[in-house]
């Protein structure tokens, strides 16, 4: 079977295929405790009644989010995962009078907002995010948002660089949307495992005048990517009702629909994976910070992007291989990011999963990096 470069991270199965065994994944961030027990067991629950419809508007799943969440049930649409809700987006917002409206976005940043709106006729203008200045939003963002502009896309914190923007800007690139009529689409996906997540989130925004979209999903928190299930809370009901008919009917399984309400129940296994990423994030930069000669590494989440020098040399021979390659030939998956806009070779991001596979990686990694000539 030919091997295929994938657009994202977490190729276990092609891993699988190649090698027969499963690879430690730290190409995909998830909980590190992935899903939680009660998850499973609503799922194989819920298996009994799968030969009926799924109940199309969500109605319980939506109601626990509403009461979680703190907004009006009638704010809160649920997709196929958040990937769903994007494309549903780049429909739903596209306006009627325009043949190529205009989307921005940063670069680098998560691949599928470009992908969506790209596919649906949109002209994208990208915001180059720099190095030298940590891959943070500056003020002049704000001189990118015209009349012209008809949507903005922001992940916060990033997606790869783990960077989150200051939230008095963010509240200032709120009010510029609102002046020009901007749809603010913001990605918290990864929000909740900030150190404080409540403090840098746009949900108190919502309330305020102009469209303004908050992104969520399962996926991450809760260790779900396998379930498909994200959701997204905005209180234009129009837009809302624009994103229902933007694709098909029964978007979210009815097995998805019980394993969200029992993720959203077990708030403790959300508890212990975020405690697992507080301990070893710090812990895991600094040894990567050791190997890789004190470079820059990024991330205030549950993953870190790094840079290393592909062109330098070893004793082992091996630097001629990507550290990808080498580590995937060693069973480990680490996501190679030399396809985002805006970064390049030798970007790489990593997972942070549990001590003893954060170890097992450090271990492979000092290995490989031992004869490296800086």
């Amino acid at each position: 079977m030919k091997k295929e470069k994938l657009t994202h991270g977490g190729d276990w199965a092609g891993f699988e295929i190649e090698y027969g065994r499963q690879p430690l994944d730290f190409s995909m961030n998830v909980n590190p405790l992935g899903i939680s027990e009660a998850v499973r067991e609503a799922i194989a629950k819920a298996g009994a009644a799968a030969d009926r419809y799924p109940d199309p508007l969500c109605r319980r799943l939506i109601q626990r989010l509403a009461e979680a969440e703190g907004v009006p049930a009638e704010w809160i649409f649920c997709g196929n995962g958040a990937a769903d809700i994007i494309f549903r987006l780049a429909r739903a917002l596209k306006p009627e009078e325009k043949a190529a409206p205009v989307l921005l976005v940063t670069a680098p940043t998560f691949s599928e907002y470009e992908a969506a709106f790209a596919e649906n006729g949109w002209e994208i203008r990208r915001y180059l995010l720099q190095k030298e200045k940590g891959f943070r939003i500056g003020e002049d963002f704000l001189d990118q948002i015209g009349e012209d502009t008809d949507a903005v896309f922001l992940c916060e914190p990033n997606n790869p660089t783990g960077i989150t923007t200051d939230m008095q800007l963010l509240r200032k690139i709120r009010q510029r949307c609102r002046k020009t009529g901007t749809a603010l689409v913001i990605d918290e996906c990864f929000n909740g495992f900030l150190e404080d997540p409540a403090a840098h989130s746009m949900a108190a925004e919502l309330e305020t005048a102009g469209p303004l979209i908050i992104l969520k999903a399962f996926t991450k928190l809760y260790g779900m990517a396998g379930v498909r299930l994200g959701y997204c809370l905005c209180p234009d009901l129009e837009t809302i009702e624009r994103l229902r008919r933007a694709g098909a009917p029964w978007n979210v399984s009815s097995l998805a629909q019980e394993a969200g309400i029992a993720a959203l129940e077990d708030q403790d296994h959300v508890k212990r994976g975020l405690a697992i990423v507080e301990e070893e994030r710090p812990w895991l930069k600094e040894q990567l910070t050791k190997i890789i000669g004190g470079a820059g590494i990024y991330g205030e989440a549950n993953y870190l992007l790094f840079h290393v020098n592909e062109g330098s040399s070893n004793d082992s021979g091996n630097a001629k291989l990507p550290l990808d390659e080498q580590l995937r030939r060693r069973g480990i998956l680490i996501r190679d990011c030399s396809n985002y806009p805006g970064l390049g070779q030798g970007w790489y991001r990593i997972a942070v999963r549990k001590h003893e596979e954060n170890l097992q990686l450090i271990e492979e990694m000092r290995d490989i990096f031992k004869g490296y000539k800086r």
